[in-house]
Order: structure tokens, then C-alpha cells, then sequence
């Protein structure tokens, strides 16, 4: 089993050193489908779908036939190491398309999900609204029914791969439907389908984010992911498998700042001496050290329960809480150990210390995960 993600590890960290540098230079389009590709070229987008939709074989490391948790966490901490854009493609990858795994029609699943595996086609997961965040019940981008068709109207915001996506997974609001059952429903929506438009964001860490419209998007039927009215929980399932790897995405960031520190101290002197040999940075590089170990042993805790069927809810908040604020706190004491160069755009650490920060909001922001983990302690 760990050889397996040593060899994972091992094939992350290649592709991280000839790409990585590169794909973040470029524009963010561009630097998207380079990263992807290459990804792709490694056999890595493959462990973003399960084996018997052409993805990689996972059950060494898994209880059943799904995409694994500890595999996707490995690849992720070792690319985040070198890359976000290398990063974020890969997992949006998995992210983007494992609705359609767990909920879509066969036919729907044999002709996507292979493409998705080989990196042909680019996925989205499409949850978050203006007046829609952690509260997915809130959502209220409609999808009506129309004889064997749905037709969507409605926003959704902050979406990965924005404009990019050839896959897009959506949660709709499909309560008050003549006929139908309550709540929400998902849906695959094609990233060409008429009526669909796309708006790009700026953010401090950038990649293809942005807005999509959905101007009476018609989507048949066979496109419905799971019952009408389960879409929330089918959402979930999705999130409960993906969140742990933005933990050990954070820990990948934290411990190249970690190294990028260590660097700077033992090579920049003040006051005669190195800054290495100050008591108080140093102090600062066993804090940091200790905080990215503790966060890796929570991750590979929660990966493993995970992986193995069990119920891994505080086990999963606990590590994507503590990973994601103290990979936060490490970034910014790498800027403060690189003094004025630390905050000038072009350099890793202020680069780190931008990436980092999202990684606290997204797939539940911290505050969420609390709340999770004190009601698994409290009830």
C-alpha cells in the first residue's frame, strides 16, 4: 500500500518539476490546459475516477471500487508543493465529475467518464450561489420540468474551471415542481450547452474561477444525477470524499514554505550573523515543523477512515480545519522570515501566502468544520 503512494508521490513530484513553474506563469487558460495535460501525460487524472469507468485501479488502497482518498491526498500534497494550477486541475478533475459517477445513467457514465480519466475533458462542480455558500438547502437556481427535459435558470458563482469546463455537475431546486418531489436535484449540464454563459473572475490566487448563467439551459432527463430531491445529499457524498485532499493540499503549500524558510534564515545574515541563529526564528521554524506534521498525521487519519468505509465525519473536519489555518500561519511566518521581499509580488512565499488563503473557504470553510466536529463531540 505504500508503495503505492510512494510511486504516486514519486510521479507527482516529476511532473511538479519540469511544469510547475511554468503552467503558474502563464495565463490562466493557458496555464489550466498545459497543467491538465500534463497531469493527464503522468497517468495522475486517472485516480480521479473510479476502475470501472476507465479509471485507475484503487482498491489496495480502498474497501470498494471508488476514487481513493489516501491517493488523491498524496498526489495533491506533493503537487500544491510545486504548483497550484497543477493542483487544482487535478482534483477538479475528481471533484468535478464524481456526481456523474455515483448518480448518473450508465450510458451517460461510459461515454464521459473515460474522457474525464485520460484529461479530454475538463470537470466542474457547480454548488455555490450568491445567496448560497454553506448552505446548500438555500440554493435557488431552478430546474423545471418540461416533458422528458429540465429547463435551468439561475446563477451559480465562484465556480473552478469557469469557462472551461466541458462537465459541469449543478445542484438545482427542483421543490415545487408540478408533480414532483421536494428539494433539490443534480444535474450534467454540458460546458457548450445553449443558453450557458460564462463570467471570469479575479482572485488572489490565479485560476479559472468565475460565474455561470443559466438563461433556460434545457438539460433531458438522462442527464438527471440521482432521484429528484436527493441532489443535497448526493452533493455531500461528493464533498465527503474530495475534503480531506484540500487538507493535504494545505499541508503541501505549508511545507514549501516550511522549506523556503529554512532557506532564507541559513542564508540571510543581520547583525553579523545568520538569521538562522536567532533564537526566536528559530523557535518559529519548530512551531511551524510541528504544526505541518500534526496536520499530515490528522490527514492520514481521516484519508484512511475514509478509504475504509468508516465514519470519518470528525475525523474529516478535524483535518480540514487544523490543516487549512495552520498551512495559513506558516505561509505568513515564511513572508515575515523574508522580511520586505516577502510581500513582493513574483516571490514563492508571497505567492504561498495568496494561495493558502481559500483554502479555509471552500468545501466548508473552517467555521462549518467546527461546528461539525463539536456536534460529533457534543451531539
Amino acid at each position: 500500500m505504500s508503495s503505492v503512494l510512494d510511486d504516486l508521490q514519486a510521479r507527482a513530484k516529476a511532473v511538479g518539476m519540469v511544469h510547475g513553474a511554468r503552467v503558474d506563469a502563464l495565463d490562466e487558460t493557458q496555464g489550466a490546459r498545459e497543467a491538465l495535460s500534463a497531469i493527464a501525460r503522468a497517468g495522475l487524472t486517472a485516480w480521479c475516477v473510479p476502475a470501472r469507468f476507465g479509471g485507475a485501479d484503487a482498491r489496495p488502497l480502498c474497501a470498494a471500487d471508488m476514487v481513493s482518498v489516501r491517493a488523491m491526498c498524496a498526489l495533491r500534497q506533493e503537487l500544491a508543493w510545486h504548483s497550484p494550477m497543477l493542483d487544482v486541475m487535478l482534483v477538479m478533475q475528481g471533484l468535478g465529475s464524481y456526481a456523474l459517477a455515483l448518480g448518473g445513467a450508465p450510458e451517460l457514465q461510459a461515454s464521459v467518464l473515460p474522457r474525464i480519466a485520460r484529461g479530454e475533458l475538463v470537470g466542474a462542480f457547480a454548488l455555490t450561489e450568491p445567496d448560497a455558500g454553506s448552505s446548500l438547502n438555500e440554493v435557488a437556481l431552478r430546474a423545471t420540468r418540461r416533458g422528458d427535459a429540465w429547463v435551468l435558470d439561475g446563477t451559480k458563482t465562484f465556480i473552478s474551471n469557469c469557462g472551461l469546463a466541458d462537465v459541469i455537475c449543478v445542484l438545482a431546486r427542483t421543490s415545487g415542481v408540478p408533480g414532483e418531489s421536494g428539494g433539490t436535484t443534480m444535474f450534467y449540464v454540458s460546458g457548450q450547452a445553449k443558453g450557458l454563459e460564462a463570467k471570469r473572475f479575479e482572485v488572489t490566487s490565479p485560476h479559472p474561477i468565475g460565474e455561470y448563467r443559466f438563461n433556460e439551459v434545457i438539460v433531458p432527463d438522462s442527464q438527471r444525477l440521482g432521484e429528484i430531491g436527493a441532489g443535497t445529499d448526493l452533493a455531500l457524498s461528493v464533498l465527503a470524499r474530495f475534503r480531506t485532499s484540500v487538507a493535504a493540499a494545505a499541508n503541501g503549500f505549508a511545507r514549501r514554505a516550511l522549506y523556503e524558510s529554512c532557506n532564507r534564515l541559513r542564508a540571510r545574515k543581520q547583525f553579523g550573523k545568520p538569521l538562522a541563529s536567532f533564537q526566536a526564528l528559530r523557535f518559529d521554524i519548530a512551531d511551524m515543523d510541528v504544526r505541518v506534521r500534526a496536520a499530515e498525521l490528522l490527514v492520514d487519519e481521516a484519508a484512511r477512515l475514509v478509504d475504509e468505509g468508516a465514519d470519518a465525519t470528525a475525523a474529516v473536519a478535524r483535518a480540514k480545519y487544523y490543516a487549512t489555518e495552520g498551512a495559513s500561519w506558516v505561509c505568513d511566518r515564511a513572508v515575515q522570515h523574508f522580511g520586505g521581499l516577502g510581500v513582493k509580488r513574483g516571490e514563492i512565499v508571497e505567492r504561498l501566502w495568496r494561495d493558502v488563503r481559500a483554502l479555509r473557504i471552500y468545501e466548508g470553510t473552517s467555521e462549518v468544520q467546527k461546528l461539525v466536529l463539536a456536534k460529533q463531540i457534543l451531539g
